[in-house]
């Protein structure tokens, strides 16, 4: 089974209060350690919003609600940069101070990795994904990518100094993504990413954003940002979500942990020149191997229970701006308006479920921590909180939409 732990939108804050009525803003100076720096780009991360640095560096961002926002900046020869801001009741001004991008100043040599195209296949399959979306999706400048494999952890891990670019020609973006972390562990199958996406229009005729409207529905319902922003309205059944629990009871094909230690301890502990021992040899391997195998089991399985829960027993507010969801096991949610594509079924992700349960998309939230922290608008705050398996570790880059996306009204 393959996991992905809070992937691809965990870091964008971008929560709102919907009683405020007012609307703020966010201005302030990019520099460097001595001038303003005119024509900086300002973007605000999971949105379609940005501005450019006039000549003496300073730039504004109006009309924003309450909430807490990331700011990321990229201007040519300078290190990305992102800082998060807390509106709360008035406009706040900020000083962005960028630092020079040496590797991009200097001429770098790059050693030769026979291994780095079959590194970044591998990026790119658990960043963008392998959806039917993802097969429409190009990163632009693979080049700077930093890849690099530890042997000895089974892990890969990739980094960039500069916005990678992602385009996405099945839902139209184009996507400037400050990647702060990957990582990949072969052993665990766990996936974690995360970053600040900018959203831009691709460019396209009436048809070609007609088709494009179309896709990023289908991308949106059912995603995790359209549960948690349906969890936070307490409309979950209203839109189409079921949520179980998986479980987990003692695995019925292994013995207690203290009969195979025994029965290994009782074997290793024969004398090897033995009458015994030397007659019974092949046997007393073929036991130790039994028992090892036992050993090697999960003492758990999953399994799927049919009670549903209830959402005012897991969520409470923490703030005016932010709810706080808690839980044991594992959540299981079921997405009812969809069922599971065909490209999904033959993929590692799916889970397992009882032959009466339909083949909804489901998907497995696992907390990490106590609790995680999450906006109206399905953005999660703590970055590491959730570890999801099925349908939202399957689906990634190549199936997200912006953080203030809203579909159209649905026709009755």
């Amino acid at each position: 089974m393959i996991k992905s732990l809070l992937v691809a939108l965990t870091l964008i804050i971008l929560g709102t209060n919907a009683i405020a009525q007012n609307t703020f803003s966010i201005s302030g100076l990019v520099r460097d350690q001595k001038d303003g720096l005119p024509g900086a780009s300002i973007y605000l991360s999971g949105y379609k919003i940005a501005t450019v640095a006039d000549n003496d560096g300073r730039f504004k961002l109006s009309n924003l609600k309450p909430g807490s926002y990331d700011l990321l900046v990229q201007l040519v020869g300078y290190l990305p940069y992102s800082k998060s801001v807390i509106i709360s009741d008035k406009s706040v001004q900020v000083e962005l101070v960028l630092k020079e991008n040496v590797a991009q100043l200097d001429e770098v040599v790059i050693r030769a990795d026979p291994n780095r195209q079959k590194y970044i296949n591998q990026f790119k399959e658990f960043f963008i994904g392998k959806t039917p979306n993802a097969t429409q999706c190009k990163i632009l400048n693979p080049q700077v990518l930093n890849v690099d494999y530890d042997v000895t952890k089974s892990t890969l891990t990739v980094s960039t100094t500069e916005f990678l670019v992602v385009e996405n020609k099945a839902l139209g973006y184009r996507l400037k993504y400050m990647l702060d972390h990957f990582e990949y562990n072969s052993r665990t199958h766990i996936i974690y990413y995360s970053g600040h996406p900018f959203f831009e229009e691709l460019k396209a005729s009436a048809a070609k954003k007609k088709k494009y409207i179309a896709a990023r529905e289908v991308a949106y319902y059912g995603s995790s940002q359209h549960f948690f922003r349906s969890l936070y309205a307490n409309k979950t059944k209203e839109e189409g979500f079921i949520i179980n629990k998986m479980i987990k009871i003692p695995n019925p094909n292994r013995y207690p942990q203290y009969i195979i230690n025994t029965n290994i301890e009782k074997i290793k502990a024969l004398p090897e020149k033995t009458g015994i021992r030397q007659n019974k040899g092949k046997i007393d391997t073929a036991l130790l191997a039994f028992w090892t195998k036992q050993q090697e089991k999960p003492k758990t399985i999953d399994k799927f229970s049919r009670a549903e829960v209830l959402t005012d027993t897991l969520v409470h507010y923490f703030n005016k701006n932010l709810k706080y969801l808690s839980y044991t096991d594992a959540l299981l949610i079921q997405y009812t308006k969809e069922k599971e594509s065909m490209a999904y079924s033959k993929t590692g992700f799916w889970i397992f479920r009882p032959l009466d349960v339909p083949e909804n998309e489901i998907s497995v939230a696992n907390l990490t921590g106590e609790g995680v922290r999450f906006y109206e608008n399905g953005g999660i705050y703590d970055s590491r909180s959730l570890l999801f398996e099925g349908y939202w570790a399957y689906e990634k880059v190549a199936d997200m939409v912006p953080m203030d996306y809203v579909p159209l009204p649905k026709k009755e």
